[in-house]
């Protein structure tokens, strides 16, 4: 396979932030807020960029969905090796409401405009957990998937693919156009160099909006309350397991 690979980068509150919950309960607090890409995307930019460099594809484009600053996650796609962006503006009421379905029919639209031979995605973004868009765009396209990938070969136009299941490990054999989802052990991602962030600079990032594609961005879900976890309670230590069955017994769990 010599073709072109679509990367989805996703603009998420930074790992390292605490999450606050609005006042209103209508969401998250994002004002202010350090954003950073997803880092299960940057797995997938990585191995993207990996696949490049051995010459097994031609180009590697960074697609994110979202308001003007996801062109931010973009240029560090584009200083980690992409050779160049394309950044669908949602923004508003749009944004709030953008879920996994409608980012699926999204790429799927630009992979077909784009002829694109391959689609590398993170398994899952951190700030929904979701775990729905690589399998979703597969079905979209009616191109073969491989999900939870922990190890990604090329041959020809098969791709050979490692998966982490519950069970251990799975090999299977796909072939392309697929759609392949990047778990935590597929690689290492790279640290962008002064002069790539530079030259990320000059690379061309191109802005569509959904209707540009023909995806209507029509939500089926409605949010209705977010709120914070219950704090976890104080344990206490008990010196016997008869003073530990009282315990128990006292709380109900026996």
């Amino acid at each position: 396979m010599s073709g072109r690979v679509l990367v989805g980068v996703k603009r998420v509150i930074d790992y390292a932030v605490k999450i606050r919950v609005k006042p209103d309960n209508t969401g998250v607090v994002t004002d202010g807020v350090k954003h950073s890409m997803n880092p299960f995307c940057e797995i997938a930019v990585e191995e993207a960029v990996k696949l490049k460099e051995k010459k097994l594809i031609k180009e590697v484009v960074a697609v994110s969905c979202g308001p003007q600053q996801s062109q931010e996650t973009i240029r560090t796609a584009l200083a980690m090796g992409a050779d160049r962006g394309i950044h669908v503006d949602v923004s508003g009421k749009d944004y709030e409401n953008l879920g996994p379905l409608q980012v699926s029919k999204i790429l799927a639209a630009l992979a077909k405009q784009e002829d694109a031979q391959l689609i590398l995605l993170g398994k899952q973004a951190i700030d929904d957990d979701c775990n729905q868009t690589g399998q979703m765009t597969a079905a979209l396209l009616d191109w073969p998937q491989g999900t939870f990938a922990s190890e990604v070969s090329l041959e020809g136009d098969k791709i050979n693919l490692v998966r982490e299941i519950d069970g251990g490990l799975e090999h299977i054999k796909i072939n392309t156009p697929a759609v392949i989802t990047a778990d935590l052990r597929l690689n290492t991602p790279r640290y962008a160099t002064l002069p790539n962030i530079m030259k990320a600079k000059k690379k061309k990032i191109a802005t569509v909006k959904p209707a540009d594609l023909g995806v209507d961005l029509t939500s089926r879900l409605e949010v209705l309350k977010v709120e914070e976890p219950p704090q976890r309670q104080a344990g206490m230590k008990v010196e016997t397991v008869e003073d530990l069955v009282v315990k128990l017994k006292e709380a109900g769990r026996v």
